[in-house]
């Protein structure tokens, strides 16, 4: 599959490393076409780097890497056209460090980044995942022992569903994916921050999850 991944940072490059390890072809866009830390990744993984709208042209499915604040701009630089009826996985989480850490959950008026994205671009896509764990848990949910889910929300069930494929070629059992419902879920789960770096500052590691009881 062809799959633009937005951000260069270490969620993006993470993500976009699994993904070319997988087989999949990736472009990695970022504001600049000669992003130095694009190029690097490129040149040692083998994908390839542009604009935002240069990865998100040609790709069959785009994921938002990019910092949750700056998401919309990031999504108006790919360009409504390079998004129309196309999958769209947020991972996204807007999370303002102008106080220092650990940084302030910021809440869109739409009530999270999601559903900001998906009233900005009515004809993507949008699917919420991966926003509450640590980025190599994402792609290598072994790192944490025992049984713990990743979320899903979205308004379109079969993109919904081709999401849910991707999460299970990451290593995540079916049982162990979690469909929230329609994209309000991702209030949840991005409000979910806050717990996340407590819990972080406390066991000193990200190496962890949630995991549902009963689920």
């Amino acid at each position: 599959m062809k799959i633009a991944v937005l951000g260069t940072g270490e969620v993006g490059r993470r993500l976009a490393t699994k993904l070319v390890s997988l087989g999949h072809e990736v472009a990695m866009g970022s504001r600049t076409a000669d992003n130095a830390e694009a190029a690097t990744w490129a040149g040692e993984c083998g994908g390839t780097h542009g604009t935002f709208a240069d990865a998100a042209g040609p790709a069959e499915l785009v994921v938002n890497a990019t910092g949750g604040l700056v998401s919309l701009t990031a999504l108006e630089a790919a360009g409504a056209a390079n998004l129309r009826g196309k999958v769209l996985i947020d991972v996204s989480n807007a999370l303002d460090f102008s106080r220092g850490f650990p940084p302030r959950v910021v809440t869109p008026e739409e009530g999270s980044v999601a559903e900001q994205l998906q009233k900005a671009f009515p004809e993507t896509r949008v699917v919420k995942a991966l926003n509450t764990m640590t980025n190599a848990v994402m792609v290598d949910p072994s790192r944490v022992p025992g049984q713990h889910h990743v979320f899903l929300s979205g308004d379109d069930p079969d993109a919904k569903a081709v999401v849910a494929e991707l999460l299970a070629s990451f290593g995540w059992a079916a049982d162990r994916i979690l469909d929230l419902g329609d994209l309000s879920g991702a209030r949840a789960t991005e409000q979910l921050m806050p717990l996340w770096l407590r819990l972080y500052g406390v066991l000193g590691t990200a190496d962890f999850n949630f995991g549902i009881a009963g689920a």
